[in-house]
């Protein structure tokens, strides 16, 4: 599954995805919006939100760090 993560370095709770992703062996693919205004675009784009972080599972988006509903998506509880 193509998970990406658009984020930005000083977000707290994007700090706190990546981790989750990281200690639950999930492959996703960062971008770092702050330094890239074609993947800040893109991530407006999907979601209608210029907070982050903004997940995409898929053809799913998830604005913030919403453990539950990233653990529904990916089968991890």
């Amino acid at each position: 599954m193509d998970i990406k993560v658009y984020s930005t370095p000083s977000c707290i709770y994007c700090v706190k995805v990546k981790d989750y992703f990281k200690k639950n062996q999930v492959h996703f693919t960062e971008y770092d919006v702050s330094k890239n205004q074609k993947h800040a675009q893109e991530m407006v784009q999907k979601s209608g939100q210029m907070g982050v972080p903004v997940i995409s599972i898929g053809n799913q988006i998830i604005v913030g760090f919403d453990k539950a509903k990233i653990d529904k998506i990916l089968n991890l509880s």
